[in-house]
């Protein structure tokens, strides 16, 4: 009660500016909280973006360790080993298609034989031969 009778004999300038400092103090500490938010997603797109770089960067120093070594090899003088699993897919991969063809090749003429055995034969030498309707 007394400190209602005290805020009641206040001028209205006062009023007004008590006013206004209750509105600039709840924007800021609602900017606070906006800010606050505003910080932790930023923080947690930094981690993501900080995850990607490492794992960029890492491939890419694999890569140069990589590629420093055939350097070091060939300033040596040393030959690149030859690649043996990609030759041996090579072969493996070859040799399934020669299989596939031959098989497809093996049915064909299997069925080429049969066709062969169908067809009759006409002795034209013959009087009552079908070729010597004539006759």
């Amino acid at each position: 009660m007394f400190g209602t009778k005290l805020l009641d004999r206040r001028g209205r300038p006062e009023r007004i500016a008590d006013q206004a400092w209750q509105h600039l103090v709840s924007a800021v500490s609602s900017a606070g909280d906006s800010v606050r938010d505003t910080a932790r997603s930023a923080r947690r797109g930094g981690t993501d973006l900080a995850d990607d770089a490492s794992d960029l960067v890492g491939a890419a120093a694999e890569e140069a360790r990589r590629r420093a070594t055939l350097a070091f090899d060939a300033l040596a003088g040393r030959r690149p080993a030859l690649p043996w699993t990609l030759l041996i897919s090579a072969a493996l991969v070859g040799a399934a298609i020669g299989w596939a063809a031959g098989t497809a090749a093996r049915a064909v003429g299997s069925r080429s034989d049969r066709s062969v055995d169908d067809i009759e034969f006409v002795d034209v030498d013959r009087p009552s031969s079908p070729a010597n309707l004539d006759g």
